[in-house]
């Protein structure tokens, strides 16, 4: 008898610590069903007001065209300038006198993607609590269909960049604006006659090339240009998708019909005030959304 009490006590007390070791592991959020998740507080809160903002990028960044003739023009960029009839997203962000202050352009007329970690690495030095992405256009504006930069060559070289600001700063939040849609711009531009002799000097061949030209190769060679612009667009999306502390802006500047008013002066291809000040307030609104 004293045997089989002895067995009976210590089952119980195995049971007892079988049903106490569950309770534990599903209370940490271990161990339990498909549909169980960790605590909301481990989830990274948006900041809407970034107090430092940090740019990366191409010529687009930079203003180019928007001033002079094939000359940068940073002021006025949409992402950090200071030209009032912008009010680029640093201004937006931080007033006139923060934005001088707290944010740095970083971006270079004429680079790709290949060339964006250079950028993120100076960029992080400045420990920017925003830096801002938009970059690609490059990709795809090159002298032949064949010089394009490959979407998973693309897609490798944004992943390098991200990491070379995560390991740096963790907790940076990113804004990455989707390509444009270079064939409504090709579209709009081709009505300028000076426009059309700017984009022989070399201004994105393999959409802006023989511009007047509706031929079934000149079309087929604008689609194939604006099938991968929109593949680079599908990367960028699903890249920033994968850090909790990036935006994508969800194709809105491409999405964003473009006219003249909207183009440069100069080349009739680049953004020009009005439209630096149109991407300007895209950023700012995906930014200061409460929700993505």
């Amino acid at each position: 008898m004293r045997k089989r009490r002895h067995r009976t006590r210590a089952a119980r007390a195995v049971v007892a610590a079988a049903v106490l070791a569950t309770a534990g592991c599903n209370a940490a959020g271990l161990g339990a069903g498909a549909g169980a998740s960790r605590p909301s507080a481990a989830t990274p809160v948006w900041n809407t007001s970034p107090a430092s903002i940090a740019a990366v990028g191409d010529s687009i960044t930079r203003g180019f065209d928007t001033c002079l003739v094939l000359t940068d023009c940073p002021e006025a960029s949409w992402a950090t300038g200071s030209d009032a009839s912008v009010n680029s997203l640093a201004v937006r962000l931080l007033g006139a006198t923060g934005a001088a202050r707290s944010s740095w352009n970083f971006a270079v007329t004429g680079s790709r993607m290949s060339d964006l970690h250079s950028q993120m690495a100076q960029a992080v030095k400045k420990k920017p609590q925003l830096v801002t992405v938009m970059a690609g256009a490059n990709d795809a504006c090159r002298d032949s269909l064949d010089s394009m930069t490959p979407v998973a060559v693309f897609r490798t070289e944004f992943e390098v960049a991200m990491d070379t600001l995560r390991q740096a700063l963790p907790k940076t939040q990113v804004y990455v604006s989707s390509v444009p849609d270079l064939k409504r711009l090709w579209s709009e531009g081709r009505t300028n006659a000076l426009g059309k002799q700017i984009w022989k000097l070399g201004i994105c061949p393999s959409m802006l090339g023989d511009a007047d030209a509706l031929d079934a190769a000149a079309t087929k060679r604008r689609d194939t240009v604006q099938a991968r612009v929109r593949a680079y667009n599908g990367v960028l999306k699903e890249v920033c998708a994968k850090d909790s502390r990036c935006r994508f802006d969800n194709n809105a500047v491409f999405d964003y019909r473009f006219g003249t008013d909207q183009l440069s002066h100069w080349d009739w291809f680049h953004p020009s005030r009005d439209g630096q000040a149109r991407i300007a307030e895209i950023a700012y609104r995906t930014v200061t959304a409460k929700t993505p």
